[in-house]
């Protein structure tokens, strides 16, 4: 396999103690159609400050909310993944993007706003933020980026990362690996910049584009549709490309669906992605979830951002 060389990068060049303001440029609904999620696409133009050409995609940055809690005390930071590619929005180095969702909640019979993510989502063109970062080191694609195979698994906005990743290995038009997106919503009113996803897929021979929607229907077996799920349903087109010896797998999303892609990953025998710590036992589901990492964790090709 080829080497996987992980970028050097720039860490925390602003901190919350000295952020930067920074202006909002656009902000927009990525659903593909009408849905009871609100999820923003939002940019923001770092032009001026070191951030520009300093962000790389796999990273975040933060946002400092204005305002104080109900103890008086400044809002917490809050770390937002980069949708854009290391060249920026549209190639332009000092523009920056995420994608949010509004936090509604219901806690003890009352509606619960998060604060950041209403506030973000609340801007206008124009607006400006105080903005920290770059953070992170390890979800990022490796130097020799276009020597591997991809498959990447999202759900939520953990698609964000995936976004620019895929316009960087693909906006080139020299990629000849394979690269397989598996996003996992609820509904597929849930699905985030479908689009753009569609149009790579029919584009590029090399993309596969795999929706996995978990409440609108089921499997043969009667179970659901999840991101794990996928590896067994589209066996015939992932196996093989799994099986090569440059293939990296990124999970990005909600704590816990690396655990499914795991027992996956076993059922299959592809323990070559993982390393086993403690003897499994012969049914693998007797792995309680919470000893998980007591049995396996992943090797150097997997790389994980779960929340």
């Amino acid at each position: 396999m080829s080497e996987i060389k992980i970028p050097e990068v720039e860490l925390n060049i602003y901190t919350p103690k000295d952020p930067v303001e920074v202006k909002v440029v656009e902000n927009y609904i990525v659903t593909k159609e009408s849905s009871p999620n609100y999820v923003r696409h939002i940019t923001f133009d770092v032009s001026g400050t070191e951030l520009e050409n300093k962000v790389r995609v796999g990273q975040s940055v933060g946002i400092l909310p204005p305002g104080k809690n109900e103890k008086g005390r400044a809002h917490k930071l809050r770390l937002y993944s980069v949708s854009s590619p290391t060249k920026g929005e549209n190639g332009n180095p000092h523009l920056v993007s995420t994608t949010v969702k509004r936090t509604i909640e219901e806690l003890e019979n009352k509606i619960y706003l998060g604060v950041a993510s209403n506030y973000l989502a609340d801007l206008k063109p124009g607006d400006t933020v105080k903005m920290t970062g770059p953070s992170g080191k390890r979800f990022l694609l490796p130097e020799n980026a276009k020597d591997f195979n991809y498959l990447f698994f999202a759900t939520g906005t953990g698609i964000a990362p995936f976004r620019g990743m895929i316009m960087e290995l693909f906006g080139d038009g020299d990629y000849k690996n394979d690269c397989s997106l598996v996003f996992g919503c609820p509904y597929r009113t849930d699905l985030l910049y479908a689009d753009f996803f569609e149009k790579i897929d029919s584009e590029h021979s090399n993309f596969h584009y795999l929706p996995s929607i978990s409440r609108e229907s089921r499997r043969p077996d009667g179970s659901k549709y999840y991101v794990q799920t996928k590896l067994e349903d589209e066996s015939d087109l992932l196996l093989p490309i799994l099986k090569k010896k440059n293939t990296l797998i990124y999970i990005c999303g909600l704590k816990g669906m690396e655990y499914g892609i795991y027992m996956e990953l076993l059922k299959m025998g592809l323990n070559e992605y993982l390393e086993i710590r403690k003897e499994l036992p012969e049914d693998l589901n007797e792995i309680p979830l919470d000893k998980f990492k007591r049995y396996i964790k992943p090797s150097d090709r997997i790389f994980e951002e779960v929340y």
